[in-house]
């Protein structure tokens, strides 16, 4: 695909809520808060997804409508039921449930919408864990450029199944826990920049460091960092991750430099530690974003 500024994104994985003890249930998940984000940035993303025939799937369903998602990639699955993860605290530490078997593992190929003429794809791992999705993702990615943020949730991953998923990368994104999965002999960032391009045929690596920014490495060997510059309060670092994700893929599709998406991707992220959840529902809040960036 030369010309990626008119391919259309499409997003797919799971959608969810998270249940917090206090009975407070949050609307989320890796892929829906990407999509979320590109909805409102204006890349108009297909999101591919299944949901149960349940309360959680009328609220997932209602949610995209207000916020003009195109829905014809949802499906609704009367087997299992939409997907949630159980949270719980102890002192200052949580600890998650994410059920098995929800309605996101089993996204059907049969139900596929009609997918646009030029497309990307982009995809974490978790929604993958069942085979139902995971040929599903197969048969749209097939020779079509993708996106991988891997999620690495215990006991939901492989270490073979996430080298595969990276074999067939065209850009990755991995934290630093995720890289020294990925990347175990050495410690070095230096070190493993070195070896992911050496095992890896992606044109984009983009490494998330926590406080201390991000780093992306071309298909040429070029890098570019970032670090924090602006200072919010944090609220809550929840979607942090796909926040800046959503702006890389904004990036790719608008051609920016990666100096230019790195610093976008990181002033967005961390507004979105400014705010609680990991989405706004606030088009202003984006708004000042597009504004910046001549979008």
């Amino acid at each position: 695909m030369d010309n990626l500024k008119k391919a259309r994104p499409v997003i797919f994985g799971e959608v969810l809520f998270d249940c917090f003890p206090d009975g407070s249930e949050i609307l989320g998940g890796a892929p829906f808060n990407v999509a979320w984000h590109l909805q409102a940035f204006g890349a108009n993303p297909l999101f591919i997804s299944s949901i149960g025939n349940d309360s959680f799937g009328q609220r997932i369903t209602e949610a995209m409508q207000e916020w003009s998602m195109d829905s014809s990639g949802i499906q609704t699955d009367t087997q299992h039921p939409s997907g949630k993860v159980e949270i719980t605290f102890q002192g200052n530490d949580h600890s998650f449930v994410i059920a098995d078997h929800s309605a996101y593992d089993y996204i059907n190929s049969a139900n596929l919408p009609i997918l646009p003429e030029d497309y990307f794809i982009y995809h974490g791992s978790l929604a993958l864990r069942h085979e139902t999705s995971g040929n599903t993702l197969d048969l749209i990615r097939n020779s079509h450029p993708s996106f991988i943020d891997i999620n690495l949730r215990s006991p939901w991953w492989e270490k073979d199944k996430i080298t595969s998923l990276l074999e067939k990368a065209t850009w990755i994104k991995l934290n630093q826990d995720e890289l020294d999965i990925v990347i175990p002999d050495t410690q070095d960032l230096d070190q493993q920049i070195i070896q992911l391009r050496k095992r890896f045929p992606a044109s984009l690596f983009i490494i998330t460091l926590g406080n201390k920014g991000a780093v992306a490495i071309d298909k040429n060997g070029h890098q570019s960092s970032i670090q924090p510059q602006r200072q919010y309060k944090v609220v809550d670092t929840v979607g942090a991750g796909d926040a800046f994700t959503s702006v890389i893929i904004l990036g790719i599709l608008n051609e920016w430099p990666m100096a230019t998406m790195l610093d976008h991707a990181q002033s967005f992220a961390s507004a979105i530690t400014g705010i609680r959840g990991a989405t706004s529902t606030d088009m202003d809040f984006y708004g000042f974003f597009l504004s910046a960036w001549g979008l």
